[in-house]
């Protein structure tokens, strides 16, 4: 299922990249992606908004299976393999970030609102490693940042995947009332990431939440 589920996933990059000039700002709406342009949006449930610095392509999937939100953003600029910025609005108490029976053996744990920033990265790092393909993940630092006017945190990681490509990733996030908001990055190591994350840090500045 995850090779499929990936070789899928590599098709749509292909479109993206050919579509996009490798970043350059360019857009489609193919049914799978529609263009996101430099204005400010909402994202996942509408409690979000955010303004990218160039246009994006929105994705219909995400790299998360997030059942509980009522709606979970990707977007992308050369396709999901190769970068992606996903967004969490408003996950609540108790609720799971993927769908997954209760007899599967390796379950990842739900998010409760009195996690610590360790422990909501380490739910974040059992998914990458039980339902994302990594066979190699390693944290590169965890540190204190503001997030939506809230103190919150900035976790930096890289993961080696099944398909023998390192990726690179930062996460933005904070629990307020209760609730999970985060913003998160994860690009091909070489080259994606650095050419995404100025977006990223500019997305994150701009984020604001919404009554």
């Amino acid at each position: 299922m995850m090779r499929t589920h990936k070789l899928v996933l590599a098709a749509l990059a292909l479109g993206v990249a050919g579509c996009s000039s490798t970043g350059g700002g360019g857009g489609f709406d193919n049914g799978y992606y529609s263009l996101v342009r430099v204005r400010s949006v909402r994202v996942g449930d509408g409690s979000m908004s955010v303004t990218p610095p160039r246009p994006w392509n929105r994705t219909r999937t995400s790299i998360f299976s997030f059942e509980d939100v009522r709606q979970v953003e990707d977007w992308t600029l050369n396709g999901p393999l190769l970068d992606s910025i996903s967004f969490i609005t408003g996950l609540r108490n108790n609720r799971r970030i993927i769908y997954q029976r209760r007899t599967e053996d390796q379950q990842v744990p739900r998010f409760r609102s009195d996690m610590s920033a360790p422990e909501i990265t380490a739910m974040l790092e059992t998914f990458f490693r039980t339902r994302a393909g990594s066979i190699d993940f390693r944290t590169l630092s965890l540190q204190p940042r503001q997030f939506l006017g809230a103190n919150g945190f900035q976790w930096d990681y890289e993961h080696l995947d099944s398909d023998e490509l390192w990726r690179k990733g930062r996460a933005v996030g904070a629990v307020i009332d209760g609730k999970l908001y985060l913003i998160l990055l994860d690009a091909a190591r070489s080259h994606y990431y650095a050419s995404t994350v100025g977006d990223f840090e500019a997305i994150v500045a701009s984020a604001r939440r919404r009554r």
